[in-house]
């Protein structure tokens, strides 16, 4: 099943299903339509697209469960929302409740090779091989090591990313430009 044929409302239903089912080992339509604060037909019409689908099991009044294809997608949808969520609090320090409901409605729109490249971005953040890097002000994109010299050997060849971080499409300030 390709993301394309899956609407951004019938994936938020997945990642609540799977969620569901994390915590309390079961989802039941009142569970869905309570955490997605909608009404209980909303969640039974959803659950009957998703299982022509193929996507959970599903029979009115019994438990509900994801299929094999469901929990894959279910767990893609998962995995790019702590990977936006995560980005936008370690990097651009987003606070958390913000953070949460922007990767939210990014997570449907995002494609998977800017997906990469962001979660590619954020783990050079957080193992910059220089260290004292100054992330969490937003605007700071580089190293400081890197600061008015240009990409260091370290930054430069850490994790395969070579010198794309300080390439033109990325911001770099100085301490001195930020005074101004």
């Amino acid at each position: 099943m390709s993301r394309a044929a899956l609407s951004a409302s019938l994936e938020d239903y997945l990642e609540t299903i799977y969620n569901l089912i994390s915590e309390k080992r079961a989802a039941r339509v009142k569970d869905i339509s309570q955490r997605l604060k909608v009404n209980y037909s909303s969640v039974t019409g959803a659950l009957k697209t998703l299982a022509e689908k193929n996507l959970v099991n599903y029979a009115p009044y019994a438990l509900i469960s994801l299929t094999a294809d469901g929990e894959v997608a279910a767990r893609d949808v998962i995995r790019r929302h702590t990977a936006l969520r995560d980005f936008l609090i370690r990097v651009l320090a987003v606070d958390e409740k913000r953070a949460d409901e922007a990767a939210c409605e990014m997570e449907h729109a995002i494609s998977k090779d800017i997906l990469e490249r962001i979660i590619r971005f954020a783990e050079f953040v957080e193992s910059c091989p220089q260290g004292g890097a100054n992330w969490t002000d937003g605007v700071g994109y580089s190293c400081d090591q890197c600061r008015g010299s240009g990409p260091s050997v370290a930054c430069r060849t850490n994790r395969g990313l070579r010198a794309k971080i300080h390439g033109p499409n990325i911001i770099r300030k100085t301490r001195r430009e930020k005074k101004r």
